[in-house]
């Protein structure tokens, strides 16, 4: 089964780390975003990747390029010009990098893909993390039988609750998560058709097409109340860097 990860957006709101890089590539333990998003599909068994790439997408092509050479050890004749390989590359991906234009919206880059995409496939952002079960993800999905399954995650509160008394602090709630509330935490299952939905380059995959699909009672919420965090901001990446830092990175369930 394909994964599509759209990573073409300019990350305008990491404008320090985005300048040069795009968003999927800001590094984390010194690799990129998009790694340890394509390693967390892959320990469930989703190896096949398909990659929308847009603003900056030549640095990612050069990053996989280079991947091999980089992962491996190298042994070199300079005089010849002959290069080895020694050791074995870990992962075992197949990945599609396809240019779907430098301001596509994010509908616009799915339908660009739909040549590419001639079964069911899973679909995702190319900036967030999760521990999301993908396998209970996809079951629930052809459980319903209906054309689309996004993943509903809670939003971390961006402020601490205090219970007051007068001035008197009777309780104080570090950032609690606001129970009624759930947003869409990308992870997608989408069966072909969906994209139907789509009209243009100028969609945003998460307006018309979502909503429409919601009308039509073609759209189904897995729940996941577990780790979930996108990078928007400075402040969220220092929490994914910080957490790597610590060896407490929640997403990361390999070895």
């Amino acid at each position: 089964m394909k994964v599509v990860i759209l990573a073409g957006g300019y990350g305008t709101r990491l404008s320090e780390e985005t300048a040069v890089l795009p968003k999927p590539m800001i590094e984390i333990g010194g690799r990129p975003l998009l790694w340890h998003l394509m390693k967390s599909f892959s320990v469930h068994g989703f190896n096949e990747f398909v990659v929308a790439l847009g603003y900056k997408g030549d640095v990612i092509k050069r990053y996989f390029l280079q991947y091999p050479d980089v992962g491996s050890d190298l042994r070199i004749e300079l005089g010849s010009g002959k290069m080895e390989r020694q050791g074995s590359i870990r992962e075992d991906w197949n990945i599609e990098l396809v240019d779907t234009g430098q301001d596509t919206m994010t509908g616009g880059r799915l339908r660009r893909l739909r040549d590419r995409l001639g079964e069911t496939f899973l679909f995702t952002y190319g900036d967030g993390l999760s521990t999301v079960d993908l396998p209970k993800l996809l079951e629930f999905h052809r459980s319903h039988g209906k054309l689309a399954t996004v993943t509903a995650v809670q939003p971390p509160s961006k402020f601490g609750v205090l219970q007051l008394d007068g001035n008197a602090v009777l309780k104080f709630n570090e950032k609690p998560a606001d129970v009624s509330t759930y947003i869409n935490g990308g992870f997608f299952v989408l069966e072909p058709a969906a994209l139907d939905y789509i009209e243009g380059d100028a969609t945003p995959w998460e307006r018309e097409p979502c909503e429409a699909l919601a009308g039509d009672g073609q759209l189904r919420a897995y729940v996941h109340d577990g780790y979930w965090q996108c990078v928007d901001t400075l402040h969220e990446l220092r929490l994914l860097r910080d957490a790597w830092d610590r060896g407490e990175a929640p997403w990361k369930t390999w070895n």
